[in-house]
């Protein structure tokens, strides 16, 4: 069976990782993600870049599982380091595009929103999907960290702060037309009933997770990842770039209620 290479800033790429193994349930996991420069959205390109590469030559070249794929579950790395790693890598390596497609042709109002990083909603890649998916619809966009903070809390320690949400998605709030929200950070799936619940009555919240999990069993299939590989059951791993971090057991708590082996550090 197959084996698949998660990586991302924080634990927020778990919601991608809990849709992929929902629907390819015999994958084998491993999930790396790099709190020690956590969050990406307030990083520059460059060190998006050169850290995403590094970390997955560095998980490649010191694991003993031959991974088949690659999952970049993270929005903010996806529009900015995907050619590097697809040009540094002989693996096929998926990343995260914000649901914008599907909330236009859900839409019946027109007017949308996109939920992301400031980092995100920014770039020039998100102007290109609106415009090549969307470009019948008012998007509205709003960026924030302070949500993604937020998701790692109530993962971490079960609970979330949420008195902030109202005034976070207040131009949301504000739009009378307003029908569809895309969550275009990974972490924010985890936040979905705090965010529903600050919106009005009737907006509806989508992601992509499920669409990359489709994604990436389209491509073990047509690469034969389901055919070889590994033998024995599947195992999910989890390695961070920093397990010194004060929160380092609550990470582990984390990993092991979902079903991890093990929670390692991965040094680069």
């Amino acid at each position: 069976m197959a084996d698949v290479l998660f990586i991302d800033s924080g634990v927020g790429g778990l919601s991608v990782w809990r849709e992929v193994k929902l629907l390819n349930p015999n994958l084998g996991c491993t999930y790396v993600f790099d709190n020690r420069f956590f969050p990406y959205g307030e990083k520059p390109d460059d060190i998006i870049v050169e850290r995403c590469v590094r970390m997955t030559k560095a998980v490649m070249a010191s694991s003993s599982t031959a991974f088949d794929l690659v999952v970049v579950a993270c929005n903010t790395a996806s529009t900015v380091a995907l050619p590097a790693m697809r040009s540094a890598l002989s693996v096929p390596v998926v990343g995260v595009v914000p649901a914008v497609k599907p909330a236009a042709q859900l839409s019946a109002s027109n007017v949308i929103g996109l939920l992301a990083t400031p980092a995100t909603i920014r770039r020039s890649y998100i102007d290109r999907l609106i415009a090549e998916h969307a470009s019948n619809c008012r998007v509205i966009r709003v960026g924030s960290s302070l949500l993604v903070r937020m998701a790692e809390e109530k993962l971490k320690h079960g609970r979330v702060r949420s008195g902030n949400m109202s005034e976070i998605l207040k131009d949301f709030i504000a739009e009378p037309h307003l029908d569809t929200v895309v969550l275009g950070c990974t972490h924010f799936p985890w936040l979905k009933n705090e965010i529903e619940g600050a919106l009005p009555d009737g907006i509806r919240c989508i992601d992509s997770g499920e669409a990359i999990a489709r994604r990436v069993g389209s491509l073990l299939s047509a690469g034969g990842g389901d055919e070889g590989g590994r033998t024995g059951p599947p195992k999910c791993h989890a390695l961070m770039t920093d397990a010194g971090c004060e929160d380092y057991l609550s990470y582990r708590q984390l990993f092991q209620n979902l079903g991890f082996e093990d929670l390692g550090e991965l040094t680069i």
